[in-house]
């Protein structure tokens, strides 16, 4: 699957692959998909997840595949023959079947609605109305954490964080996952930082550092020292708004970092091209702490 139509950073569009599970209509970020291919290989493995359909060989090299299916509506079906989506995020190849494709839509991340009742637990983290239907945006990261809790960040990885003093240090975290944000907020806080500002996407964000700007003008960071985004979010993605923030004459001195499950050796060059200053893949919560102090440091001095 070609993933260099859209080569630019921070624009504010992403393209999305449609793709139809049980008559319904669903999408999936194309930056996270590395291939479309028709699953005739399937090796079932005994006593697993009821959600893991078994292993699959894709050019040599093994994946577990998720059955979609069963984890959006309970039924599982024979997948031996089914069509796949191979996907990269969180440091993982994994795969899941789909019942067929549709294409693949440019869209801005603005034109992504937030579900009403997203919640916790919800595996819908954006809703897209395309010509005469609705796409829901799902969260694969939290399929795949929800089957296997280390793959992503969970609360066990707290326990490498130590504490110190850094009550004096103001952040601002901009995530559009509710489990997320409370984890990083968790994990700051077990870390010593008592000044946290939480947001729900880039726009929010960026709306507040304007506001903070206006009213202290060139002494802002003294109010903000450092900010954590992730990519994906509604409304505005994370490297817009790094590369708004970079490009601001008085703003560009706040030291942003990346923590995305879609930091890979292969996108990492998308975070640099719009001036983040660090980057850390999402299950790697307990490096994010020392890349504060670092960046925290700079700016003091």
């Amino acid at each position: 699957m070609n993933n260099n139509i859209l080569l630019e950073s921070g624009t504010g569009e992403l393209e999305i692959l449609e793709f139809v599970v049980s008559n319904k209509h669903y999408a999936i970020n194309v930056i996270k998909v590395k291939e479309v291919l028709d699953v005739n290989n399937l090796t079932k493995l005994p006593q697993t997840h009821p959600a893991i359909a078994g292993l699959i060989l894709c050019r040599e090299e093994i994946i577990t595949l998720v059955d979609l299916k069963y984890v959006l509506d309970g039924t599982k079906q024979n997948l031996s023959n089914s069509k796949t989506i191979i996907c990269e995020f969180n440091k993982i190849k994994v795969a899941f079947n789909i019942d067929d494709i549709i294409g693949v839509h440019r869209i801005k991340w603005s034109e992504i609605m937030k579900p009403d009742d997203l919640s916790i637990n919800s595996l819908v983290i954006g809703n897209i109305i395309l010509k005469d239907r609705i796409l829901l945006l799902l969260d694969f990261e939290k399929i795949v954490t929800d089957i296997s809790p280390s793959t992503g960040i969970s609360e066990d990885r707290l326990d490498k964080i130590s504490y110190k003093d850094r009550s004096n240090i103001k952040i601002a975290l901009a995530d559009d996952s509710a489990l997320i944000r409370k984890l990083l907020k968790d994990t700051l806080t077990k870390a010593g930082f008592k000044n946290l500002k939480i947001f729900n996407d880039g726009k929010e964000t960026l709306d507040f550092l304007h506001a903070i700007l206006e009213e202290k003008g060139e002494n802002f960071t003294d109010y903000i020292q450092a900010l954590i985004t992730d990519i994906e979010m509604p409304q505005m993605d994370g490297h817009t708004l790094t590369r708004k923030i970079k490009e601001h004459p008085i703003l560009k001195k706040l030291p942003v970092i990346i923590f995305s499950s879609l930091i890979t050796d292969n996108l990492r060059h998308k975070g640099e091209a719009v001036g983040a200053d660090a980057q850390l893949s999402k299950p790697e919560v307990g490096g994010l702490v020392d890349l504060i102090d670092g960046c925290v440091s700079n700016i003091k001095n």
